[in-house]
């Protein structure tokens, strides 16, 4: 019995392609473009975003591409940003699920673009645009 395919998200943003399936490393992991990645650290002029407050975030699955958090701190997909250290990413904001307080999932790209320890347990301030 083989395992069942990895079925993307549902997303907003165009969804980069899946890792090398012999991806053993971050930088093959993350399949951002240079320009998907410029976007995101990109300063929004954004007009009317809202602080939903401050989460624990652990690396989501590496093999998810794109540059997201899942977090029970919105009930559908929207655009935001999360704010590590001074470091700011522009993120599609998922659905968790869970409850609020329950933690949050960051994708790699994120991870990396916000200087983040991947192993660690980084609190984030999550906006919502």
């Amino acid at each position: 019995m083989g395992t069942a395919p990895v079925m993307p998200a549902p997303t907003l943003d165009p969804t980069p392609p899946l890792p090398p399936a012999g991806a053993t490393t971050p930088e093959q992991f993350d399949t951002t473009s240079a320009a998907d990645r410029a976007a995101a650290v990109a300063a929004q002029t954004a007009t009317g975003e809202v602080n939903l407050g401050t989460t624990i975030a652990s690396l989501g699955p590496p093999a998810e591409p794109g540059i997201w958090l899942k977090t029970p701190l919105v009930t559908a997909l929207a655009r935001g940003r999360v704010v590590y250290k001074g470091k700011s990413v522009n993120v599609e904001l998922r659905p968790s699920g869970g409850v609020v307080g329950a933690g949050s999932q960051i994708s790699l790209a994120a991870m990396r673009l916000i200087e983040a320890p991947l192993t660690g347990l980084p609190e984030v301030m999550v906006f919502l645009y």
